[in-house]
């Protein structure tokens, strides 16, 4: 070793940009420590096991550790050794026995296996370092040729203005995993989601956005691999800068150009792509964790420590330890791996995975934070959708309605409000708190949470289920969690899933059981979608996919947690696609809040009723034991006359009296397709069906949405580049 060191050189270099840069006459090497003595660059064989030369990176610029070898090639796999004080109680863990992986790493050279020989601690006395060698298993970074921005096509993005967006969560692997018509080699990939018939479901159904669960490259942590068990949903991170090599199907080495591809696809069908990020936290876990990359090359700057305790991480999300983006370091690298993704590899957004951490302080969270003040400033970052998550484990960690204007943010309190509602309702449901008010309040926007602070309808992200949780087919055959597959004892997920059996736990073949559950699946789905707000369908929901009673199966990569294609319900796909329709070409309610105020006719522009047509008012609001109401829109959003939504949680049927006029029902949930021949006059009485939703348009009203409907449904449903009615302006 020492040999091959002496013969090669590095020059200075630069101090940017961080990781490996290539240029035609060599790599420069840049990487980032506060605390460390001395940096090595250890240049490896091509599968990364031999190391043939360990040269010190010989320059300093502030913080960062620089050097460049000259005439090195794309393809060359390195990583780091750092030098510095092995002092935990310091939260110092230096130790130039670990081979180190560049944070900045395009690709990774693996695979991972679990050692011993990971932890830079021994495991058996934790305070002593490890001066085992790891270098033939550790991970290794491949240099690679940066993107070459010429090559690009004009841009394509969509640009869905926030007030259309219709977001689609699903997992890059269980979306194609069991779709008929994918490739068998292309299944649960990139290249499989850009498939034909990938690109057809969703372009069909009428959604805008897809949300992708976390595709950065990420571990199985010890304690699943030890229980044959994966890390499926992702939320595990070690590379910010790589896309996770199992979705490829033309393996790491193909990933960075078959994700693009994947993306411009997306974009040609007029579809957005959002990911799931998770700058919260990474693979290297609590102090007792492995020693695999920030830990070994500055711990004290990347990982959030007690106040009085440098040695023990805060552990404010649960997974064992916290990035301190209060470090310049973490703050960049936050921040140039979102700028890589939003520019070099031209997603259009990002939902942050317990976004409050990377708002918080010395003195806690704050809306006004460095973190979101950069992003505010960026010219890149500025412009794409950003989506919070808004909770995170530690002390004021429940954020909902306390971020920056103009993020969006997933809103659980539509989701427990509109379960409680519905679900509430039936003879032996749960007995959850839940009123017309509250229901109301999610329905239109939740400004009780929001328009106090400035903020807009259309920044509460509504979702009846996520991937977190019963699907929505689950929380109407399930109230008890089936997680025994998870290796926990049933002991994990959540135990108040405000969810209702209809009758029977578990599947059942009684009839009355069944056209409950379906009639509760169409009349949620209903609300979500036809909401003031941000609507988030969680894939497969649309499809009544099950997981088997598993309401946490982030650990089942495996058909648990795959959608299942050959299963669908075609019926509710189809009545999934009336209603996406039917939002796009009429938005009931409107991207602003309402007043309540009366139109020069005397007509306001929202009304609350009840069964006999009288408003309703003050403590009507919040009896429990109504679950029916009436909202006359006076102003919908592009319909061009009043609609009325009727709404009736109950267990038996009611009758409404409808305003005057000419009414006809262009949504009836308790329809499998969703469509109804009901027509006639206002002033008498309207059946209303028990568990369901009704929506129905005056004349004129009635006469634009039909000839729409009928259209667009014919060719396929609401495609995503289709105008709205009337043609709608915007960008995202």
């Amino acid at each position: 070793m020492d040999t091959l060191t002496s013969e090669v050189v590095l020059d200075a270099g630069r101090p940017w940009p961080l990781g490996a840069d290539l240029d035609r006459e060599g790599v420069n090497f840049a990487v980032s420590s506060a605390h460390a003595e001395a940096i090595d660059l250890c240049l490896f064989d091509a599968e990364g096991t031999l190391e043939r030369a360990r040269l010190r990176l010989p320059a300093r610029t502030g913080d960062v550790w620089h050097g460049r070898l000259d005439g090195a090639r794309e393809g060359l796999v390195y990583g780091f050794r750092a030098h510095g004080p092995w002092q935990p109680d310091q939260g110092h863990r230096f130790n130039p026995h670990k081979v180190l992986l560049d944070p900045f790493a395009r690709e990774i050279v693996g695979p991972f296996e679990w050692h011993d020989v990971h932890f830079g601690a021994d495991r058996l006395h934790p305070h002593q370092r490890d001066e085992r060698d790891n270098a033939r298993v550790a991970l290794k970074a491949r240099v690679v040729q940066a993107l070459d921005r010429r090559s690009r096509p004009e841009r394509a993005h969509p640009l869905v203005a926030r007030d259309d967006t219709v977001l689609y969560e699903l997992h890059v692997r269980g979306f194609t995993s069991q779709m008929p018509g994918v490739p068998e080699a292309l299944r649960g990939t990139f290249a499989g989601l850009a498939s034909d018939v990938a690109l057809a479901h969703l372009k069909g159904l009428g959604v805008t956005t897809v949300s992708l669960l976390p595709v950065h490259a990420h571990l199985d942590e010890e304690r699943l691999t030890r229980l044959g068990l994966r890390n499926y949903w992702g939320y595990n991170t070690l590379g910010f800068f790589a896309p996770h090599a199992e979705y490829s199907a033309s393996g790491a080495a193909g990933a960075r150009d078959e994700f693009r591809q994947m993306v411009r696809r997306l974009h040609s069908a007029g579809l957005e792509v959002v990911l799931d990020v998770v700058y919260n936290h990474t693979a290297e876990s609590d102090e007792t964790g492995p020693t695999l990359s920030l830990r070994g090359l500055d711990n004290a700057s990347a990982y959030r420590s007690l106040p009085d305790r440098p040695g023990h991480y805060d552990n404010l999300t649960g997974c064992g330890n916290a990035l301190d983006v209060r470090s310049p370091s973490m703050l960049r690298m936050v921040l140039d791996s979102l700028r890589y993704w939003a520019d070099e590899m031209e997603v259009d957004g990002f939902r942050f995975d317990l976004a409050p951490v990377l708002g918080r302080t010395d003195t806690g969270f704050d809306s006004r934070s460095a973190f979101f003040t950069a992003i505010a400033q960026d010219p890149i970052l500025s412009r794409v959708k950003l989506i919070a998550e808004p909770w995170d484990l530690g002390p004021g960690g429940y954020q909902l309605g306390g971020f920056p204007r103009g993020w969006l943010e997933w809103n659980d309190r539509f989701r427990d409000d509109q379960r409680a509602f519905w679900l509430g309702a039936g003879p032996g449901g749960p007995p959850h708190a839940s009123s017309r008010g509250l229901f109301a309040q999610r329905l239109c926007g939740s400004s009780d949470i929001y328009a106090g602070r400035g903020r807009d309808p259309v920044e509460s992200v509504n979702f009846i289920t996520s991937h977190d949780g019963f699907t929505l087919a689950d929380l109407l055959t399930w109230e008890m969690r089936r997680n025994d597959a998870n290796g926990e004892a049933n002991r994990d997920g959540h135990s108040h899933n405000i969810g209702w059996n209809c009758g029977a736990e578990g599947p059942s073949g009684d009839p009355l059981v069944l056209q409950r559950r379906a009639r509760l699946s169409r009349a949620l789905l209903a609300t979500l979608l036809l909401s003031q707000g941000t609507p988030m369908l969680t894939a497969g929901d649309e499809a009544g996919r099950s997981q088997g009673g598993n309401n946490n199966a982030y650990c089942q990569d495996n058909p648990t947690s795959w959608v299942d294609w050959s299963s669908a319900d075609a019926s509710l796909i189809a009545f999934t696609t009336r209603v996406l329709t039917l939002r796009c070409i009429a938005r009931p309610l409107r991207s602003h809040w309402y007043s309540g105020t009366a139109d020069p006719r005397g007509l306001p522009d929202l009304a609350w009723l009840e069964t006999d047509g009288r408003p309703i008012q003050g403590s009507a609001w919040h009896d429990p034991t109504c679950r029916v109401l009436g909202l006359l829109i006076g102003q919908p959003g592009r319909a061009p006359a009043p609609l009325l939504l009727l709404v009736n949680a109950e267990a038996r049927d009611h009758a409404f009296r409808l305003p005057s006029g000419v009414w006809r029902t262009v949504l009836d949930t308790t329809r499998p397709d969703g469509d109804s021949p009901w027509h006639g006059q206002g002033d008498a009485d309207y059946p209303l069906p028990a568990h369901s939703l009704q929506l129905l348009a005056s004349a004129g009203a009635e006469r634009m949405i039909g000839r729409s409907l009928e259209r667009r449904l014919a060719r396929g449903g609401a495609a995503p580049e289709d105008p709205p009615f009337p043609s709608a302006s915007g960008t995202a």
